[in-house]
This record gives structure tokens, C-alpha cells and sequence, in this order.
């Protein structure tokens, strides 16, 4: 319960008293003189939260973990896992090295902007959609693989299933894919 103090004692806070306790669950797993170990876990459960990590979540985790903003920077920079500006509510990132490359990924990429109406790199005018390249996901078998917003792997994407996602993206209340039997 290390963040009610916390908590208490700064007046204007970022995260939610839910996500200090999940960055809590976290600390709990190194020895209190390792709280920088947590630094990744609680940039994820910070983005999950406010959607990308500003300056101010990452001096609100440094403060927490003890440990400087710039560290916290310099990881969030880092991994491409982290936005640092705010993003679509759904970030579509498609695999493009060899193996999904040779199971049509970038005909999937193709299929997705002509739906999407937008190029990589861009998003939706509704804030709704971005779509981007990635790198290997380690699912080489499932080609081609898509990810969304870092957390939901999709495998064997085609036009059947790309359409699927989106319809079911487009009308999800939450962040996350919920009913993967549809996709």
C-alpha cells in the first residue's frame, strides 16, 4: 500500500489510485531497494491508462520508483512499445519482415489504407484508427501477424479478418479486443 502516501501527499496526480496499485503488484516482485525494476511495467500500466506517456507521467513514475525523470525518459524513448504523444485509440501495427512479408503483409497493409482511408504512419480523422509497421512479433508461423495497441495479437490476417477487426474495433466501448471467435 505504498502509494496511498503517495497518493496523499501529491495534489495533482496523473495515474489513478487503480494504477498505483497495479504498479504496487509490481514492486512487490524485487526487493525494495530495486524499485527502478519496475520502471517497464509501470510505463505499460501508465499508457494503458492515459493512452501514451507525457513528460508529467514520467516524473510522476520517477518520483515513485526513486529514481530520476530522464531515466524514466530514456527507457520510455527506448522501446517502440510507448507512445509519447497521444495516439489513436486503436495503434494497428503490422509485421513486414520476411516471413509476413511473404504471407501477403503488405497486401494487408494495402487492404488496411484503402479501409482506413490513411497511409502508415497516420491516423484517422476520428482519432480512432493508426496504422503503422513493426517489426518481428515472433509469431513467424501466423503470418501475417498484426498487432493492436501493443497488447492483442492477431494471426493470419486477410481481408476477411481485417474487415472483421475493424468492424469490431469501430463499435468497441474499451481499448481492447474483446471477442476474438469474430476476427
Amino acid at each position: 500500500m505504498q502509494h496511498l502516501k503517495f497518493i496523499n501527499s501529491k495534489k495533482n496526480k496523473i495515474l489513478s489510485k487503480v494504477a498505483y496499485s497495479l504498479i504496487d503488484k509490481e514492486l512487490n516482485k524485487y526487493p525494495p531497494n530495486h524499485k527502478k525494476s519496475a520502471v517497464i511495467a509501470s510505463l505499460i500500466i501508465a499508457q494503458k491508462e492515459n493512452g501514451f506517456i507525457s513528460p508529467e507521467i514520467e516524473k510522476e513514475i520517477g518520483d515513485y520508483l526513486e529514481m530520476p525523470p530522464i531515466a524514466v525518459h530514456e527507457i520510455a524513448t527506448f522501446y517502440n512499445m510507448f507512445e509519447l504523444t497521444p495516439k489513436a485509440r486503436f495503434k494497428i501495427v503490422v509485421c513486414t519482415n520476411l516471413p509476413c512479408a511473404l504471407r501477403n503483409s503488405k497486401h494487408a497493409i494495402t487492404i488496411l489504407k484503402n479501409r482506413l482511408g490513411i497511409d502508415v504512419g497516420e491516423k484517422t480523422e476520428d482519432g480512432l484508427f493508426s496504422l503503422h509497421e513493426g517489426e518481428c512479433f515472433g509469431a513467424c508461423a501466423d503470418a501475417p501477424v498484426m498487432l493492436v495497441n501493443n497488447h492483442k495479437m492477431l494471426s493470419w490476417m486477410n481481408e476477411q479478418s481485417i474487415d472483421a477487426m475493424i468492424r469490431e474495433l469501430s463499435s468497441s466501448k474499451s481499448n481492447v479486443i474483446t471477442n476474438k471467435d469474430n476476427l
